[in-house]
């Protein structure tokens, strides 16, 4: 009976060793998942930036006025209808594939800042049935010619309008959309325009800005006429706008777009 207590004895001490080990032993505890990160908000829509014109000592094509460091190149005036007017710029241009690739619902509104002839206007006239197309351009001339060759043509949803150089006195919000073809290189106040043209525009409208490309050499287009790429993004977005894609349609042109935020 002696040898059994110290064994009982030792048999108990165990058992609370083992008890007390478990009890104060704490539960394994997995750390919690990571919090995921907030989704990145969407690039926010640029400001628009004054910048000081400059003025230098003219080039034969230029008025010696300069935006961003480009050269404004003189405008072409009405004599010119001609050249726009011409058989050949189809071939050339393939204007009739920039048109196909602009978007536009049947009842928009779409301006066509510096229209000239109207060479754009009336073909952008069949994209916008229910809509209309606003011929804007500062030459009268230019309007009048317009006005003959829409009654001649019999279409009745091209506008001529008459703007400034400054301004294209058209009223806030009115627009869908707005083309510039070879023009907006001519803009003797170029940072104006932009400005009154993000009033005249919707929010979401959207600027397709057609020019000659001044990346290739092989363009057969005077320097001051042709603007590049980078060239065209540093202006606009300095206004406001938001560079949306060049499509790249054409031989000789960048079709670039932009949106109003």
């Amino acid at each position: 009976m002696a040898r059994v207590i110290p064994l009982l004895v030792l048999i108990c001490v165990a058992a609370i060793s083992a008890w007390a080990w478990f009890r104060s032993a704490e539960p394994v505890v997995l750390p919690p998942e990571p919090t995921p990160p907030p989704p990145a908000a969407s690039a926010p829509a640029p400001a628009a930036v004054e910048v000081p014109y400059v003025t230098g000592p003219a080039t034969p094509d230029g008025i010696g006025k300069f935006f961003y460091g480009r050269e404004i190149a003189k405008v072409m005036g009405h004599p010119a209808i001609g050249w726009l007017e011409r058989t050949e710029r189809e071939q050339e241009e393939a204007p009739s594939k920039a048109i196909a690739a602009i978007e536009l619902a049947p009842d928009a509104v779409i301006a066509d800042i510096g229209a000239g002839s109207g060479y754009y206007s009336f073909r952008m006239s069949e994209k916008v049935p229910r809509g209309k197309v606003v011929a804007l351009d500062i030459q009268p001339e230019m309007l009048d010619f317009l006005r003959k060759k829409a009654a001649e043509l019999k279409i009745s949803n091209v506008e001529p309008h008459l703007g400034a150089i400054d301004d294209v006195k058209l009223p806030a919000a009115s627009l869908d959309a707005a083309l510039m073809v070879d023009a907006y290189h001519e803009f003797s106040h170029p940072q104006e325009m932009l400005a009154s043209l993000h009033r005249a525009l919707k929010p979401g409208g959207r600027i397709f800005l057609l020019e000659f490309r001044g990346e290739d050499p092989k363009v057969p287009i005077k320097p001051l006429h042709k603007m590049t790429e980078a060239q065209a993004r540093l202006e606009l977005e300095g206004a406001g706008f938001r560079f949306e894609g060049n499509l790249r349609p054409l031989p000789w042109q960048h079709l670039m777009v932009f949106e109003r935020p």
